[in-house]
């Protein structure tokens, strides 16, 4: 195939994928179809702190307020607010969902002005708190029959018209100031139908325009007329007055589509640079990497199986020199193969999680259900991490098989659970509705320790009756001596670690920025068609990089490879960490302590998890590598 044709095919193949985050998803729910007058339920969801409009915005908290805090005052149904069931991944997330007061139904209460309800005494103390989070730009959260209510918004680089979840508590902004917010106490409900058929109505879409209307509190509501915005006033008792109106708009947007407004991709053109940027560094190294095993590699082979055995080997051949010493046991083997395991099945949930995403089945409409999935991936993938674990330890010499098994089972769910109960701790003394329940964080532990323990047991069973890897050459009894090696792979220097990790980086960072906007800033991501496309190119790049690595390793007559490659491979880890800390000082401007401390766990989680996942790539393409590498010379 010409070297066009080729090009043509990967860039029709990336289109067709990109084009999954835009217009193939499954829903996951069938349509509710509405009479005329019956009642649509709107829900409210928690507070969140978004972005503001301005170019320098920053993030300013990260903790989610239950919408029915009392510091909030806001409007309670009829017998009290009434939570609606969530997926684990909506809970983990921080969703809590709840009914309310308002009273809309279908096609009617078109344009009437109406009172949610007037809530008096509210306390200066409280006023204080809900200015605090006006400030911090927080934004109140509906769902009306499983769209998020949103405000209509212009992408200022592109001029298309999107849905951004969620609208304003409040204005800091022009004409009132940072010491006089004004809280929004108006809604301004659009609800979007279609009707496929005569009496049965679709809704496609929900937006709102919230205002701040003062004066008066105790007057009868015109929404029509101008009023002063409504200060809170924070040394006194104040009385608020909540006011609604819905207006029903017809819509041509049919409802398998309906979310097509609210999955903005900001700027295609990033992250088609980003895709292109990750091919060309991949094809040079795929390049580089072909140049020297098609070339140095077969010459060498060649010249090192023609030369008589039984004279010495010249000094100048390298790797060859080490082949009684390649596949020696490594310090700490147990400790390396528990990694590669649990790397192993954090790989297989990540590729199983993107073949989802990329059929559809992660429907935004399902909220949660990318969490909810990565957990159930996780832990019935407990048998693959397992087995990993079992056949790495046992190739690698270890013989206390049972501890390796207890180890691969428990090292990284107690890790990580660690971290997440210490966070949890600051959430629930923040009073954040972000905060884990007992029961969640319950199941949690029994999915992992009860389901994924048993599972990484039977893995490792399965792995330890496979027995060790095969090995092409023996192992020498007396180990060789390792002369000095060249300044930058010298075991004390990181840079070799470090400068290996660049080329994933850099092949992965411009959709870096769109998962942290994502995961800390509130921001809708379901490009699942360029991401699949970038971790592709990241894992082929981090196998690329560490078998390189490791062939001049070797080269240098070193053959302690097998940390080395797992460092080499999981150098991008330390990237993704300072390139968090860089997403921090530019994007972010946390206040409290509570914040500071959920964005460094959490990034460290992050990091973490990167390291195991490219760690273990890196280990086991140079596992591979080096098998073939020794597998072609002849060793008598």
């Amino acid at each position: 195939m010409s070297s066009g044709g080729w090009l043509l095919r990967v860039g029709l193949l990336a289109t067709s994928l990109a084009s999954c985050a835009h217009a193939f998803y499954l829903p996951g729910a069938a349509p509710h179809d509405y009479a005329k007058g019956e009642q649509v339920d709107v829900l409210v969801n928690a507070l969140t702190p978004m972005l503001s409009g301005k170019d320098d915005a920053k993030l300013k908290s990260l903790i989610n307020y239950d919408y029915y805090n009392p510091k909030f005052h806001f409007c309670e149904p009829a017998g009290g607010p009434k939570s609606r069931p969530e997926s684990l991944g909506s809970i983990l997330f921080g969703d809590r969902i709840f009914n309310s007061p308002f009273d809309v139904k279908m096609l009617e209460n078109n344009g009437t002005c109406q009172t949610l309800c007037v809530v008096r005494d509210v306390p200066g103390e409280d006023a204080k708190f809900i200015n605090d989070r006006i400030r911090e730009d927080y934004a109140i959260n509906w769902l009306v029959d499983g769209l998020p209510a949103a405000e209509m918004k212009q992408d200022r680089r592109t001029g298309d018209i999107f849905f951004d979840m969620g609208f304003n508590l409040g204005n800091d902004e022009e004409p009132y100031s940072e010491e006089n917010p004004a809280l929004n106490n108006h809604f301004e409900i659009v609800m979007r139908y279609h009707t496929p058929s005569t009496g049965n109505h679709r809704i496609v879409g929900v937006l709102v325009w919230p205002s701040s209307r003062g004066g008066s509190q105790e007057e009868s509501p015109d929404c029509d007329s101008e009023a002063p915005a409504l200060i809170l006033n924070e040394k006194g008792p104040n009385t608020i007055r909540y006011t609604y109106r819905v207006n029903w708009n017809a819509s041509d947007t049919p409802w398998a589509t309906r979310w097509d407004n609210y999955l903005h991709i900001f700027d295609p053109r990033i992250h088609w640079f980003s895709l292109i940027n990750s091919l060309i560094i991949v094809m040079f190294l795929c390049v580089m990497v072909s140049m020297i095993l098609l070339r140095s590699v077969s010459r060498d082979i060649s010249r090192y199986n023609a030369i008589d055995l039984s004279e010495d080997v010249s000094e100048d051949f390298g790797w060859k020199l080490v082949h009684g010493e390649v596949f020696r046991t490594p310090q700490n083997p147990m400790i390396l193969s528990v990694m590669v395991g649990n790397g192993a099945q954090l790989c297989a949930m990540v590729v199983v999680t993107l073949v989802f995403a990329l059929l559809g089945f992660l429907s935004p409409s399902n909220r949660g259900s990318l969490a909810t999935v990565m957990m159930v991936c996780w832990t019935f993938f407990g048998s693959v991490g397992g087995y990993f674990s079992s056949r790495v330890y046992a190739s690698l010499g270890g013989t206390n098989k049972r501890k390796n098994s207890f180890v691969t089972a428990t090292a990284l769910p107690t890790v990580v659970f660690a971290i997440v109960f210490l966070l949890n701790l600051f959430l629930i003394i923040a009073g954040s509705s972000g905060a884990v329940p007992f029961g969640t964080m319950f199941l949690i532990v029994v999915l992992w320790f009860g389901i994924s323990a048993p599972l990484s047991a039977i893995g490792a069973y399965f792995g330890s009756k496979h027995g060790a890897i095969s090995h092409p050459v023996r192992v020498n009894q007396i180990p060789r001596q390792i002369p000095p090696p060249p300044k930058y792979l010298r075991p004390w220097v990181s840079a070799s670690t470090l400068l290996a990790g660049i080329l994933p980086f850099g092949a992965a960072f411009v959709e870096l920025y769109f998962v942290l906007s994502s995961l800390f800033a509130s921001r809708a991501y379901y490009a699942f068609g360029f991401l699949a496309l970038t971790a592709g190119v990241f894992a082929l790049t981090t196998a690329t990089v560490s078998i390189l690595f490791t062939y001049f390793l070797l080269c240098a007559e070193d053959y302690r490879w097998h940390w080395r490659a797992f460092f080499a491979g999981g150098g991008s880890a330390f990237w993704l960490l300072a390139y968090g800390l860089f997403y921090w000082i530019s994007r972010l401007s946390l206040g409290s302590t509570t914040s500071f401390m959920l964005y460094l766990g959490y990034l460290l989680l992050l990091a973490l998890l990167d390291f195991l996942v490219t760690g273990t790539i890196g280990f086991l393409a140079t596992y591979w590598a080096v098998r073939r590498l020794y597998t072609a010379i002849r060793v008598d």
